[in-house]
């Protein structure tokens, strides 16, 4: 049976004074702690707020667009909206004004909502002014908890007689939107309904046995489903609890960790390697496990997570057009296989080739009632990205399931390097070039090339103190892989370009070391 977000939320309110919310001493000296009958509470405030600013009740299907930092402002605006039948589409706040209005224009917004005390002159305002689109402010008082104001204006105070309640969310109203960054192109707009989220929540509950006890500790952006509903709403569904620091910080990890609690975490392998990089304290709290997500983790810093904190790391396969979580390896003491994303998680998949006909190794295909319905207003890219016959969704990597029915992961379609006709894993690149001594991050990507079409290349990052040239990284791929596979060239960087959630996307390396290709 389909399920809403607000019916999940209506059941574990009756939790009552149990945590649901907890903010960091980093963002809050206070450290407030939100309960789950507050949550209720607060998203009802936010309507009333919401009412009297636009002068109604916020029609149904209404996009309220956001820029916020990970806090509770941030949480409880989504979930606000999600409650009263609106659509809630969060944006990274480091984005810039044209950015913002293509996604503002893209998704229809009608709000943007942006932190108390934004200027008139930052991107988002900007960008809102130039589309028509109304512009509210949010803070919270620990007191009176959730003010919402026009931006420069003064708080909207509801009347403390509750107006009638709105019509219930139903299970195929769109609840989130989100865009894909994509490869090429535009990015496409992704419609994530109630029951996308709430068998979403379900499933990762499941998969971790995530229990009231349980409290997750959420580095990543809340404007991400990695962060929104991989770390917090799948915790919240148990019972448990999330703590929000407004951003990862490996300087406050440690402490704030330790002082809110918290169990277990869930991250990209960036933040995983950074956590290995400091020190971590040899009394650090238990860790119940450790999820890794979002970009493939190389089997050698599994290991080291594993060594160094005593956890099990549990890498996942996810994407937004499936609200998140499709695959992932599971908790002891069943097998957890390093460079497997695991097995499915309530969801079908299967490995398709290009005459959509079951193969060993081919595209990774899914479907499930956590997968999107479609794209927004784009017929083109539902008609490539799902099959005819039978629905499934094209998720554009290219892997195989094993004997036990684990998922592999070879690469991205798009990205096999094809040397001369000789198909290259990039992912197997990358893990053989993480064992290189010295090598803190590694990614291989192709170039174009005269003679073989396609030529490898790397760039890799030393290891703090360590010396790394060209010539060694090279030198220690010829020993170990087989000579088509050795990169032409080795580009040693302090760093590579990344997305906002710490993502590694292969073409914006390849042209930022080697030029358009």
């Amino acid at each position: 049976m389909s399920e809403t977000i607000a019916a999940i939320f209506r059941n574990i309110a009756t939790n009552g004074s149990h945590p649901a919310v907890l903010t960091t001493a980093s963002s809050d000296p206070a450290s407030t702690t939100l309960a789950y009958a507050d949550i209720r509470g607060q998203s009802e405030r936010f309507r009333r707020q919401s009412a009297l600013l636009h002068g109604s009740e916020l029609p149904p299907g209404t996009v309220v667009s956001s820029l916020l930092p990970n806090g509770l402002p941030c949480l409880l605006v989504f979930l606000a909206t999600t409650l009263q039948r609106c659509v809630a589409a969060p944006l990274n706040p480091a984005m810039k004004q044209s950015e913002i209005e293509f996604y503002l224009e893209d998704a229809g917004s009608a709000v943007l909502v942006v932190p108390e005390g934004t200027a008139e002159d930052s991107e988002g305002v900007r960008a809102a002014r130039a589309r028509g689109v109304a512009v509210w402010s949010v803070a919270w008082e620990p007191q009176a908890g959730l003010r919402v104001a026009t931006l420069g204006g003064a708080p909207a105070e509801p009347p403390a007689v509750h107006r009638e309640q709105p019509e219930a969310p139903r299970p195929d109203d769109v609840a989130l939107l989100l865009h894909t960054s994509g490869t090429t192109g535009r990015p496409k707009a992704v419609p994530l309904t109630h029951a996308n989220i709430a068998r979403s929540m379900r499933n990762i509950s499941a998969t971790y046995a995530l229990s009231p006890d349980d409290r997750s500790f959420v580095v990543m952006p809340l404007f991400h489903v990695h962060g929104l509903i991989g770390a917090t709403l799948a915790a919240l569904y148990a019972g448990g609890s999330v703590a929000v620091p407004p951003r990862f910080s490996a300087g406050h990890f440690w402490p704030e960790y330790a002082a809110t609690g918290s169990t277990w975490y869930s991250a990209v392998p960036t933040i995983h390697q950074i956590i290995l990089r400091h020190d971590i304290p040899a009394d650090h709290p238990k860790i119940r496990f450790v999820r890794s997500c979002s970009a493939a983790l190389a089997p050698s810093v599994m290991e080291a997570l594993e060594q160094r904190l005593g956890a099990p790391v549990l890498e996942a396969y996810a994407m937004t057009e499936a609200a998140h979580q499709m695959c992932s390896n599971p908790l002891p003491p069943l097998q957890r296989k390093p460079g497997s994303v695991g097995l499915p998680q309530g969801v079908e998949v299967a490995i398709l080739d290009d005459a959509d006909q079951p193969t060993h190794l081919g595209e990774v295909c899914v479907r499930g009632p956590n997968v999107t319905p479609g794209y927004l207003n784009n017929a083109e890219a539902n008609a490539k990205s799902f099959t005819q016959a039978e629905h499934w969704f094209r998720t554009g990597d290219q892997g195989y399931l094993d004997a036990d029915g684990y998922l592999v992961l070879t690469g991205r379609i798009k990205e096999l390097i094809n040397r001369g006709g000789e198909k290259i894993s990039p992912l197997e690149l990358d893990a053989v070039l993480l064992r290189c001594p010295g090598v803190a991050e590694a990614v291989s990507f192709a170039v174009a090339d005269e003679m073989y079409g396609q030529e490898v290349y790397a760039a890799v990052v030393p290891a703090q103190d360590a010396e790394v040239t060209e010539e060694q990284v090279r030198a220690f791929m010829a020993a170990n892989v087989a000579k088509f596979k050795v990169p032409k060239r080795v580009f040693v960087a302090k760093e590579l370009p990344r997305t906002a959630t710490g993502k590694i996307q292969r073409r914006v390396v390849a042209e930022h070391f080697a030029g358009p290709q």
